[in-house]
């Protein structure tokens, strides 16, 4: 009985959420097109405040923006009375956050924004509110009670707040043209971080390129091979086209079916693969390491031009935290053959 109960809650608090996001949805107006605009054109930052609940929302609204190319940060209420105020300038932009509209901890940012001619966006339920009135914007709220059965704790309203800065973030970035690599730049660290690096992250370049000419011998091979210990020498035409590549693989095959140092006097041309399969620089490095692992290879070289510049190893990748996708191994777009 008490598990039935406990999913009749869950649904019935899922639902009054949704619906005050539906609400919010048949609510939006130019408002939201203007909000943008003023956002877009701010010189300076998005400062974000709010107090309570609403401030942990706006925490994260803060660092939605911030991460996605609209620099911004938060600014407690009760901080900013006691000297944060300093943080804000004339090109600011604040975007204050109060359910009701009524925080009083809000009042001194309002005040010193219309001091300095500071844009305020004030997101509220109620226009009609301290913090609707002094809004040079206002975007409102659905005003549709709260998820708590008691009407007092923030849960429809934070979900609505948190969605609308969702909304904020996500418009002002499509208008931006903000990419994938303007993200990588801003999140360098962990798994996601890990996931952004391109192959121009990670591979060997400069004194570390084995290479070697099409005439070269199978002394100069395996001297290169071994000094670069990569495993693999490319095989650049007179051009510095790559041409071919030989592997540590390449050449016990080849010694198995040579006799007596016959092996000795062939040359690069002889034994190697032609035409391999090479990356770019700027390929995702999960992309090649999937690639890499569904052709069961270790190495790529990374040509520009035909020209090799550099090596990606799939020892490096997952040193680096990467793994493979099985369903997405068989994928290789932007892995080809040299030219």
């Amino acid at each position: 009985m008490t598990k039935n109960k406990d999913l009749e809650s869950a649904y019935h608090t899922i639902d009054k959420e949704i619906e005050a996001l539906n609400m919010m949805r048949s609510e939006l107006d130019d408002s939201l097109i203007k909000a943008l605009d003023l956002m877009q054109s701010t010189k300076g930052r998005v400062i974000v405040t709010g107090m309570g609940k609403s401030g942990h929302i706006g925490s994260k609204i803060a660092a939605t923006l911030a991460s996605t190319g609209t620099p911004s940060f938060f600014v407690h209420p009760a901080e900013a009375s006691h000297g944060d105020l300093g943080m804000l300038t004339a090109d600011d932009t604040v975007l204050a956050i109060s359910n009701s509209g009524e925080s009083k901890e809000l009042s001194d940012i309002l005040i010193y924004c219309k001091r300095y001619g500071i844009p305020l966006i004030s997101v509220t339920k109620n226009p009609d509110s301290t913090l609707g009135k002094a809004g040079d914007i206002i975007l409102k709220l659905p005003n549709d009670g709260e998820a708590c059965p008691l009407g007092l704790a923030p849960t429809s309203s934070t979900t609505a707040t948190l969605v609308l800065g969702d909304v904020l973030a996500i418009a002002l970035l499509e208008r931006k043209g903000f990419s994938v690599n303007d993200y990588k730049q801003r999140h360098p660290g962990g798994k996601l971080g890990a996931i952004l690096q391109k192959v121009s992250d990670l591979m060997h370049v400069g004194d570390e390129l084995p290479l070697a000419g099409e005439d070269a011998n199978m002394r100069q091979i395996i001297m290169t091979m071994s000094s670069k210990m990569l495993g693999c020498v490319g095989i650049v035409d007179k051009e510095g086209n790559l041409t071919g590549m030989i592997t540590d693989g390449d050449l016990r095959r080849a010694m198995v079916k040579s006799a007596d140092n016959e092996l000795f006097s062939k040359k690069a041309l002889d034994i190697m693969t032609k035409n391999p399969k090479v990356t770019t620089a700027g390929i995702l490095v999960a992309e090649v390491v999937n690639f890499m692992n569904s052709k069961s290879i270790t190495q790529l070289f990374v040509v520009e031009n035909k020209k090799p510049i550099g090596v990606i190893h799939l020892h490096d990748c997952l040193r680096a935290g990467f793994t493979f996708d099985e369903k997405k191994a068989s994928s290789g777009n932007n892995v080809s053959k040299a030219a």
